[in-house]
């Protein structure tokens, strides 16, 4: 048995209520491997989960976190294709905030040469969410314009980077002027900050083109705004609702009240006549593809991607505190926790 240590969560409601715990991990089940983890890559659903307002959450105690990187060190006896010492990435449906991990072999995939551990914990949930919105739902083509918000977040740089690889002219949209210059490091070829003229800021950055697709991650005004902006055939793909992201540790119920009554609606009757669409999907649902999963991958893996741009790393212990600035907003690309 290997012992661990795991940040747990008793229970939901407030980031206070993240603990460190420290347990012997048993042997892996035949169809199993243990990763002692390296790298553990932060996302909104991880928030969301922690504070109780995510439907996909455990029920009782349990430990965050999607994705990882880190070092195979024992094998279930029916596992033939990975052998102990492989560097690995991959995802988990929760349980990633651990310093080692027993995993079903078929969610670790192997870590691209030359690239770190961060590197590995940052990509297989940001770029999975980001091909899955821009290629099977939103069928995105060459030449087509796609809107990206929250841009200079990790799906968002994805975001870009598997857009320019298809030949799209790319609109980053942040929250804050100061993330502007890595939109334009990223090679956006135009970046926004929100504002209450953003109906204005798009047209303008659109140059006449047509608007074809939306990545949305907000919601409220933005959602709307952005539906009313979409040309005929256009496409909004909707995976988050960083809006409803409580401003403390612990949510405000009357103020996530206040935001589900008003919060944006589509009227369906209408939207023929519009001829546009909106797809929403959540990433836990492809956990359960497997197959699926592997194939988007490979398919992610031909378009040959640089290393993910890593934002900010915190060692293990100072996770809470990682959390809490994550919530703030203020980030930009990946937040890394990095084990002893």
């Amino acid at each position: 048995m290997v012992s661990r240590q795991s940040y747990v969560v008793p229970k939901t409601g407030s980031l206070k209520n993240v603990r460190l715990s420290a347990e012997q991990l048993p042997p892996p089940l035949p169809h199993q491997v243990t990763v002692a983890v390296k790298a553990i890559g932060l996302n909104y659903a991880d928030l969301f989960a922690i504070m109780g307002l995510y439907s996909a959450t455990p029920e009782g105690a349990f430990i965050p976190g999607l994705e990882y990187a880190g070092e195979i060190i024992q094998v279930g006896a029916a596992v033939r294709d990975i052998k102990a010492g492989a560097q690995v990435m991959g995802v988990t449906r929760f349980g990633a905030y651990t310093t080692h991990l027993n995993i079903d072999a078929r969610y670790v995939m192997p870590l691209p040469p030359g690239w770190s551990y961060a590197e590995g914990a940052a990509f297989p949930v940001q770029a999975l969410t980001a091909y899955y919105a821009l290629v099977p739902l939103g069928n995105l083509q060459n030449g087509q314009t796609v809107l990206i918000q929250s841009a200079a977040g990790g799906v968002g740089l994805q975001a870009n980077r598997i857009a320019r690889r298809l030949g799209a002219f790319t609109i980053g949209v942040v929250g804050n002027p100061a993330k502007l210059e890595l939109l334009q490091k990223e090679g956006f070829d135009a970046g926004l900050v929100r504002s209450k003229d953003f109906r204005k800021q798009v047209r303008e950055a659109l140059q006449e083109r047509e608007l074809k697709l939306v990545l949305e991650a907000t919601g409220g005004n933005y959602f709307s705004w952005c539906y009313e902006l979409l040309a005929p055939q256009g496409r909004l793909v909707t995976y988050g609702a960083a809006s409803f992201t409580p401003a403390g540790p612990r949510p405000n119920y009357i103020v996530l009240l206040w935001k589900y009554l008003f919060r944006p609606r589509v009227d369906p009757l209408r939207m023929p006549t519009q001829n546009k669409s909106v797809m929403g999907f959540n990433l836990i649902w492809l956990y359960e593809k497997a197959d699926l999963m592997h194939q988007l991958m490979t398919q992610i893996n031909s378009l040959t991607l640089p290393p993910p741009f890593i934002g900010h790393r915190y060692p293990f212990n100072h996770l809470p505190a990682a959390l809490h600035e994550f919530r703030s907003g203020k980030t930009t690309g990946k937040l890394i926790i990095e084990t002893p």
